[in-house]
């Protein structure tokens, strides 16, 4: 069979691929530890959990919902007034199946084929596949470690600058783990106003930052509604992942065009869950304190332990992740990847899966319990001293 050419650069999600080994090892009795794919392992909040089930059993919820509620958007319009301190409109709001929704159909409306979109190296998957079945030309910008991974625009050439139309990119960082001070954020406007880029900046991550630091928001900075929309999610925040809600916020043509395209592709999002959206981040915050606690521990107990076999890493700042380069004595991140589980069971993303500047590092998620990583890093260290014996 003949099938789109576009489909040429794309292969399954290393994710995908990775759950069909783990299905296979676990039908053999292999114990495994996964700390690959970033789903939470944590419980919503109970009451976002009780409403959802009331909201669910009402058969009158079953219908389209076709427009987001009013006291959806009202609800977020209070939420980023409080957490982040910025005003929002109406019809500079609109729900989504989760981020990815619109990471995967934001180019549809803004890009011609052939036009230029700027994406971060590294990156979550979605950034680069969204614009590439737009038919986009995408141009990576490399974050580098010594740079505390942002983006350097003084790197990006004015003929570059000239011919983008768009720019994807986001902090706190999957997969680097970096937060980004105001004053880049500063900088990305004044870039993207200069050179008249539009802005999709995902902030999904924005309530994991540990260490009594704070991430804020790109819509913070004046002028950037004038050119851009932020993404923000409760998959992580709150642990609703299966839920697929999010929103896009800010320039308010872009989501007039995000909204369109969404009503060619779906009917909206399922009430129960607007409903339980709406307990979420209209509820008590000491459910995301929780949550922030517990990743913490399980980093400094990730980190700090296998530092201490011998294999050093950096304690991230923000996300559920930790971003380490993998030890000395391998070709590269996905060979180091591929013997880790053959020999131990333990899963991690190997840091090609996140484009070129990601060879030569792993990406652990923090997914399972300080016992589980416990035992994870003992296996690791037997198998990498017998390796070195």
């Amino acid at each position: 069979m003949v099938f789109a050419q576009k489909m040429q650069q794309l292969e399954s999600a290393v994710f995908t691929q990775q759950e069909a080994l783990k299905r296979d090892l676990l039908s053999k009795g292999i114990e495994i530890f996964n700390f690959s794919v970033g789903t939470p392992d944590l419980p919503p909040p109970d009451h976002v959990m009780k409403v959802l089930s009331e909201e669910s059993a009402k058969a009158c919820n079953y219908k389209y919902a076709i427009k987001d509620s009013e006291e959806l958007v009202d609800a977020v319009i209070g939420w980023y007034r409080k957490r982040f301190n910025v005003s929002l409109e109406r019809d500079e709001i609109l729900g989504l199946n989760g981020s990815q929704d619109a990471l995967a159909h934001t180019a549809l409306g803004l890009i011609n084929p052939g036009e230029v979109v700027l994406i971060q190296d590294p990156h979550y998957p979605i950034f680069f596949v969204g614009p590439h079945l737009s038919g986009a030309d995408i141009v990576t910008m490399p974050m580098l470690e010594e740079n505390n991974y942002l983006i350097d625009f003084n790197q990006i050439s004015n003929t570059v600058a000239h011919d983008a139309k768009m720019m994807v990119i986001s902090y706190p960082n999957n997969p680097v783990t970096a937060l980004a001070p105001y004053e880049f954020y500063e900088e990305l406007v004044w870039f993207a106003k200069k050179y008249e880029i539009k802005v999709i900046h995902d902030n999904a991550y924005c309530e994991l930052v540990y260490d009594g630091k704070k991430a804020g928001s790109f819509l913070n900075v004046p002028g950037a509604k004038d050119i851009g929309i932020e993404l923000n999610s409760l998959s992580k925040s709150y642990n609703m992942p299966g839920c697929r809600i999010s929103f896009a916020l800010g320039n308010r043509e872009i989501i007039k065009k995000l909204a369109t395209i969404k009503s060619h592709i779906d009917y909206g999002i399922f009430i129960p869950i607007q409903k339980a959206a709406i307990a979420a981040i209209t509820g008590p915050d000491d459910c995301i304190m929780n949550t922030v606690r517990t990743y913490e521990k399980r980093r400094d107990t990730l980190v700090n332990g296998f530092t201490e076999i011998g294999w050093p890493m950096l304690k991230p700042e923000a996300t559920m992740f930790v971003w380490s380069k993998i030890p000395d004595g391998f070709l590269n991140s996905e060979q180091f990847v591929h013997e880790m589980i053959k020999q131990t069971g333990v899963f991690t993303v190997p840091g090609s899966a996140f484009g070129k500047m990601g060879e030569g590092y792993v990406r652990f998620a923090l997914v399972d319990t300080e016992e589980k990583i416990k035992r994870a890093i003992q296996k690791v260290g037997a198998w990498l001293e017998s390796r070195n014996a």
